[in-house]
């Protein structure tokens, strides 16, 4: 059955809507068509009347399916967009998001030269390989305990020509004695009390490890590495941290009582607590 692009589009919104809201609908009904599809938003408008193939049509009903069971359209295409760059994502890594790059421009617009930076829990790669393709005479390692998600990682660092060294490392029992000038994380940080209130694109097809950790303890990881960077970090050496957004001023006396220095609690774009800071 013959279906012109507009059509197409209009009822893949429709069909989305009782499980997104409908802006959210649209954005992935672009995503859809962008990057699954090839067909650009011009292309949509200058050749609104032309019909779909019958393949075109087939991976659309396909993604649809997928997504009303609440799978990313990051999944579905293979790949999100993180400083201007594309990051293949698999049910093994986190999918990177907005304030995540955030994190990345600040370290970026602070720090330049021949510096040695660290990521702990690096996931798809896409902070140290950002950081490597802005800061590039620095040297950058970046550590998962995920053999899947380094595997990603590798790939992603393969792909975007960023040479970063990355090593399996769990970030609770780190052995390293390397030194560095900066390390930075977006550690679990998610108590385990608010998983009631999430999207299930989230709980369903997101690695829980990278996610959640105990409400007893929600700064086990920044705790452990801040440890970490007391000994690891050179002197003036900086930290950066994401963060959840209640638990900005518990970082902050953390650090302090660790001896860290010029900590600061940053916001995203959002205006929430996102992001802390310190130097050793």
């Amino acid at each position: 059955m013959n279906q012109t692009i507009s059509k197409a589009f209009s009822q893949l919104v429709e069909s989305l809507t009782p499980a997104y809201d409908a802006g959210e609908a649209e954005s992935i009904a672009n995503i859809l068509f962008e990057d699954l599809l090839k067909i650009s938003r011009t292309d949509r408008l200058v050749n609104s009347e032309k019909s779909l193939s019958e393949l075109e049509l087939e991976q659309l009903e396909s993604a649809t399916k997928r997504l009303l069971s609440y799978e990313p359209v990051q999944h579905i295409v293979g790949f999100a967009y993180f400083c201007e760059h594309l990051f293949k994502v698999t049910p093994d890594t986190l999918i990177p998001r907005p304030e995540t790059e955030e994190l990345v421009y600040l370290i970026a617009n602070e720090n330049k030269g021949a510096i040695k930076i660290l990521d702990i829990g690096t996931g798809t790669g896409c902070i140290p390989i950002s950081l490597k393709l802005k800061i590039q005479e620095a040297q950058i390692s970046a550590w998962d305990i995920s053999p899947e998600a380094l595997s990603v990682a590798k790939s992603n660092a393969e792909s975007l020509s960023a040479n970063v060294q990355f090593e399996l490392m769990d970030a609770l029992n780190i052995t390293s004695e390397e030194k560095f000038d900066i390390i930075v994380s977006n550690p679990p940080y998610i108590p385990y009390s608010d998983k009631a209130s999430m999207h299930q694109n989230v709980l369903d097809f997101e690695p829980g490890l990278a996610l959640f950790v105990e409400d007893k303890d929600p700064l086990l990881f920044y705790q452990k590495i801040a440890e970490f960077g007391t000994t690891n970090l050179n002197e003036n050496g900086k930290l950066y941290f994401e963060i959840h957004e209640r638990l900005g001023q518990s970082t902050k006396e953390m650090l302090l009582q660790l001896g860290y220095e010029n900590v600061e609690i940053l916001q995203d774009l959002n205006g929430k607590d996102r992001m802390v800071k310190a130097q050793r």
